[in-house]
């Protein structure tokens, strides 16, 4: 399995970015694939994520109504549109698989596969 994120960068407050997350190896019939965020100094939250089953997407409540994350099941890619970005967005965002179905919020230690990361600043 192989999970790949891209996208991140240096961005102003109320700018945008997009993240892309190409996974190889893992099946998008079932599980999740999941969007998370660590700022220096902090515990790793879950932003967003996405039942492959059934496409159920769940966010947290600090990016509701800004965020929104989609998938090309056929590339095999998930992105996370980040819009009317605050300073408190900043961190290394990773992408991570769950074979089983997460509940959500969902604790990050039980993901299964996580790719590098890739930082997002958001600073004027």
């Amino acid at each position: 399995v192989q999970v790949v994120e891209s996208g991140g960068g240096l961005v102003q407050p109320g700018g945008s970015l997009k993240l892309s997350c190409a996974v190889s190896g893992f099946t998008m019939d079932y599980g999740a694939i999941g969007w998370f965020r660590q700022a220096p100094g902090k515990e790793r939250e879950g932003v967003s994520a996405i039942l492959t089953s059934d496409g159920t997407r769940y966010y947290a409540d600090s990016v509701k109504g800004r965020f929104a994350l989609s998938r090309d099941s056929a590339k095999h890619i998930v992105y996370l549109q980040m819009n009317n970005l605050k300073p408190e967005d900043t961190g290394l965002y990773y992408c991570a698989l769950d074979y089983d179905t997460p509940a959500w919020p969902s604790d990050w230690w039980i993901w299964d596969w996580w790719g590098q990361g890739t930082q997002v600043t958001v600073s004027s």
